[in-house]
């Protein structure tokens, strides 16, 4: 049972703008002689503030007519159309992995196709699901419901009771947003309970204490928020009260990110719990005992704790010295939780982190914890056994080229049963099924989506600007002709401690790499490859590392003579976006293309915008002179200038977009063609964070920017 929520971009109800106040005109004069022209006003600082008017006319006409102009120039590509259909047909195939979730003896997957673009929730049994075309029984069909309601529904969630299962809440989210509506619903009847749980919209967090009772967490009406627009309350609210009647027991600070009750299950044992996250990074944990007390777990802010078979879980972003010990940053520790509650701190190291090494998660099984490892960003699993106070360390399976992942069939600590999956950039994600001490069973094959024989993938390193090795993969064909003249799109993040680990992507693969483009992913700073050190050395002030990291992968692929500044195309969506942002105004001689997907752009009011303020800890906050005297020298809405030469680039953002602000985007673009920039947009009206609602809208998007690239740096 894990703990410790963070908000991250991928990882992120909104905060109104705050209005910028002009100054006030000179004081006036009198002149005895000729009436001069009134004193003219100083410039308003951000001439676009109507833009992060989400849902005003004036803004969507503007987006619309934007649209309008992307969809003549890049649908007349020629190869948007036939990259459209098949990336609409790989997202809507029968044929992929329906990855399901153990819920008593059901197996519960939801799942989207052609018929179904809005999804089912659908349940199985484990001797259905072991055959090929498993039976599936429809628990709740999101189309049907959306129409019979009128609403746009978007599946956003699911949370059941234990351990019967039969009652769950429901989450709706309206086009895609972060901000759901809340329902429970009854799986034997297959409806929604009539005088049920119900939470109006709002980014919820809730969580069943018992059959009658939930830790609830929402929009309780004035001061019930955080300025990021998440949770300050939590509340236990009984079956049969009003919402307004739920009784606090826990507040949070105004300036905190979020807090969270629940109750999880772990062997049997419920735990009781409330997260406070301070930032994205630091926070408290507290044990709830029966009477109501809570009680701090006593460990760093910046720390995480999880709780299993009676032991005490803590991961380290910091160096911990206590009782004459330091344990080290990015360190995984274990012991007794009841030793640890009586203020004993003898820990066991389970994972000790490396230059070239770090922990990347840690499943929890009846008997064993299976610790997934990163080295050189490729996964190796070790499973670690307590028996009499002492812990023992076995290899799980053979090390694999490529990602492989462990995680619990039920979840609940109650089974040593296990789904195993493995993947890497050319070869489908298969999934076993094992239990532990026996030979995993292959149980499903996701479909060969493009044609990879010709293609190879090779790990290489670029020396960034202060010496440091950054790794990055590049995907291309085997016979690659090294004249710097290859297509080549660069993809990265940075940031949030988030890995980029291989994957298979069929429709990069589909798009672009079977086509004969070389597709790349950097693991540059900021990011989580090597461990919390990695992270935090790009973090605030020193952000421009991670930038400096992405422009030295990008000088490594032309200097071997991969590709050339005319053939480099760059793409990154949400903090990938700002990065994608800084690359565009920071080194405009590096790349032929960009695309900047729902992006931070304006870091100056970044922290005013959404779920802005939740992530100050990862950038700073502008309202302070240091910081934003860093931030003003990366910030791309400040950067852009007119009468330099940029690289086309084509931003993408989404109306429903209640995380990043659509504002950023539609501000940047408004200001470079002012500037007399060529410049496109596209904005989908609906589609939350992840810009698309359904397989159709995702599939238009991704042959957009393909398209976009392939006219750019000449692949068609």
């Amino acid at each position: 049972m894990k703990l410790g929520l963070v908000v991250p971009l991928v990882l992120a109800c909104s905060s109104p703008a705050k209005p910028v106040v002009s100054l006030p005109p000179p004081a006036s004069i009198e002149v005895p002689v000729v009436a001069e022209p009134a004193p003219v006003a100083p410039p308003i600082e951000d001439p676009y503030l109507w833009l992060e008017e989400v849902g005003s006319d004036k803004a969507l006409a503007w987006a619309r007519d934007r649209n309008k102009q992307s969809e003549a120039e890049l649908g007349g590509v020629a190869s948007f159309a036939p990259s459209r259909d098949r990336i609409r047909a790989i997202l809507d195939s029968k044929d992929k992995t329906p990855f399901v979730t153990k819920r008593g003896k059901d197996y519960v997957n939801f799942w989207k196709d052609a018929q179904n673009p809005k999804g089912l929730l659908r349940k199985t049994t484990l001797a259905e699901y072991k055959k090929p075309q498993p039976r599936w029984e429809t628990i709740v069909d999101i189309d049907v419901l959306a129409a019979n309601e009128k609403e746009n529904w978007v599946f956003a969630g699911i949370t059941c009771l234990y351990p019967k299962y039969d009652r769950c809440l429901i989450s709706l989210s309206r086009g895609g947003g972060d901000a759901k509506v809340v329902r429970e619903f009854d799986v034997i009847k297959k409806a929604f309970v009539a005088d049920g749980f119900t939470v109006p919209e709002a980014k919820t967090r809730i969580s069943w204490k018992d059959r009658d009772t939930v830790y609830l967490g929402t929009d309780f009406g004035p001061d019930s928020l955080t300025a990021s627009g998440y949770p300050r309350l939590v509340k236990e609210w009984k079956r049969g009260t009003k919402l307004a009647d739920a009784t606090t027991i826990f507040e949070a600070q105004p300036t905190d990110v979020s807090v969270q009750g629940l109750r999880s299950w772990d062997h049997g044992k419920a735990h009781d719990l409330v997260w406070r996250s301070i930032s994205t990074f630091t926070g408290e944990l507290y044990l709830r005992d029966g009477a109501g007390k809570l009680t701090r777990v006593e460990i760093p802010l910046d720390a995480t704790a999880s709780l299993w078979s009676d032991q005490i879980l803590v991961t380290l972003r910091s160096d911990w010295a206590i009782e004459g010990k330091t344990w080290v940053k990015g360190a995984l520790l274990a012991m007794p939780l009841v030793d640890f509650l009586a203020g004993k701190r003898a820990f066991t190291m389970l994972f000790e982190p490396a230059p070239n090494r770090a922990l990347r998660g840690v499943s929890q099984l009846k008997s064993a914890l299976v610790v997934n490892e990163l080295e050189d960003v490729k996964t190796r699993l070790h499973v670690w056994t307590p028996s009499k106070g002492k812990w023992t360390k076995q290899p799980f399976g053979k090390d694999q080229i490529g990602t492989t992942s462990l995680s619990s069939v039920d979840g609940t600590g109650e089974t040593d049963d296990y789904w195993l999956t493995h993947t890497d950039y050319l070869t489908p994600s298969s999934l076993s099924l094992g239990t532990l001490g026996k030979q995993p069973a292959l149980l499903k094959r996701s479909p060969v989506f493009f044609d990879a024989k010709d293609l190879h993938v090779e790990q290489h390193f670029a020396t960034s600007r202060d010496g440091v090795r950054v790794p990055y993969f590049q995907i291309s064909r085997k016979a690659l002709v090294l004249e710097g003249k290859n297509p080549t799109v660069l993809y990265g993040y940075g940031g949030f401690e988030i890995s980029q680990t291989p994957g298979y992507d069929p429709v990069s693969g589909a798009a672009w790499d079977e086509r004969g483009g070389v597709y790349v992913v950097a693991n540059i700073r900021g990011g989580g490859e090597y461990g919390p050190a990695w992270h935090q050395a790009a973090k605030g002030h020193n952000r421009q590392r991670a930038y400096d990291d992405f422009i030295a992968v990008a000088e490594d692929l032309i200097a071997r003579k991969v590709t050339s500044p005319a053939r480099l195309g760059i793409v990154g969506g949400s903090n990938g976006g700002l990065l994608t942002g800084v690359m565009l105004t920071q080194r405009p001689d590096l790349f032929g293309a960009v695309v900047c997907a729902v992006p931070l752009l304006d870091m100056k009011r970044y922290h005013k915008l959404l779920a802005g303020a939740s992530w100050m800890e990862e950038y700073g906050d502008p309202e302070q002179p240091d910081d934003w005297a860093a931030l003003a020298k990366y910030s791309p809405y400040h950067n852009v200038h007119k009468g330099k030469q940029y690289p086309r680039t084509l931003f993408t953002s989404s109306t429903r977009d209640d995380r990043v602000h659509p504002g950023h985007a539609r501000k940047m673009v408004a200001r470079m063609l002012e500037q007399g920039h060529d410049v496109l947009y596209y904005e989908n009206i609906e589609g939350g964070h992840g810009g698309a609602a359904d397989n159709e809208q995702a599939a238009f998007l991704r042959a957009m920017q393909y398209a976009f690239f392939s006219k750019q740096l000449g692949l068609e």
